[in-house]
């Protein structure tokens, strides 16, 4: 049993793996080019820069007095803790199983951050005819993948069921 749930666990988190891996590579890259609220152009609509978010998704809760950064820490972590016990029951599912890795690296690339710099390092920048999306990072971007796998896969297991 403990094999059989290895096996379908252990592509799982190989790809959550992946996803940190990249992360951390990517902000770090970041971080020894860019100082803080430097901006490089690439196309009309993307720039990289280097921002720094104390706070959650679209700098929820950034100006708190520094206890949100413990509070992510440990919300990420149960969190990781949730997706592993979904991933080891239900590894089988492939979509779903995409789904939850991409949050799972995501959500711990992001406290990887917490803990090492006290915020997340964002770096990808958005823009069109003066209207800006908030920075984000590769973590960012698995998550909200990750997110519309999940919702793609419901959408499709209520299919199946009609």
């Amino acid at each position: 049993m403990a094999s059989s749930t290895a096996r379908r666990l252990l592509p799982w988190l190989a790809i959550a793996l992946a996803v940190i891996v990249l992360d951390q590579l990517t902000k770090n890259w970041v971080l020894q080019q860019f100082q803080l609220g430097d901006s490089r152009t690439i196309t009309p609509f993307f720039n990289l820069v280097r921002v720094h978010n104390a706070g959650a998704a679209f700098s929820f809760l950034a100006g708190a007095s520094g206890w949100q950064r413990w509070f992510f820490v440990g919300l990420g972590g149960a969190a990781a803790v949730f997706i592993v016990v979904l991933l080891a029951r239900h590894g089988e599912q492939r979509l779903f199983g995409w789904a939850l890795a991409l949050i799972l690296g995501g959500a711990v690339g992001n406290v990887v951050d917490r803990l090492l710099h006290g915020h997340v390092v964002d770096f990808v920048q958005v823009h069109w005819g003066g209207w800006y999306f908030p920075s984000f990072n590769v973590a960012d971007a698995a998550i909200t993948v990750g997110a519309a796998c999940l919702i793609l896969d419901e959408l499709l297991r209520v299919r199946r069921g009609r």
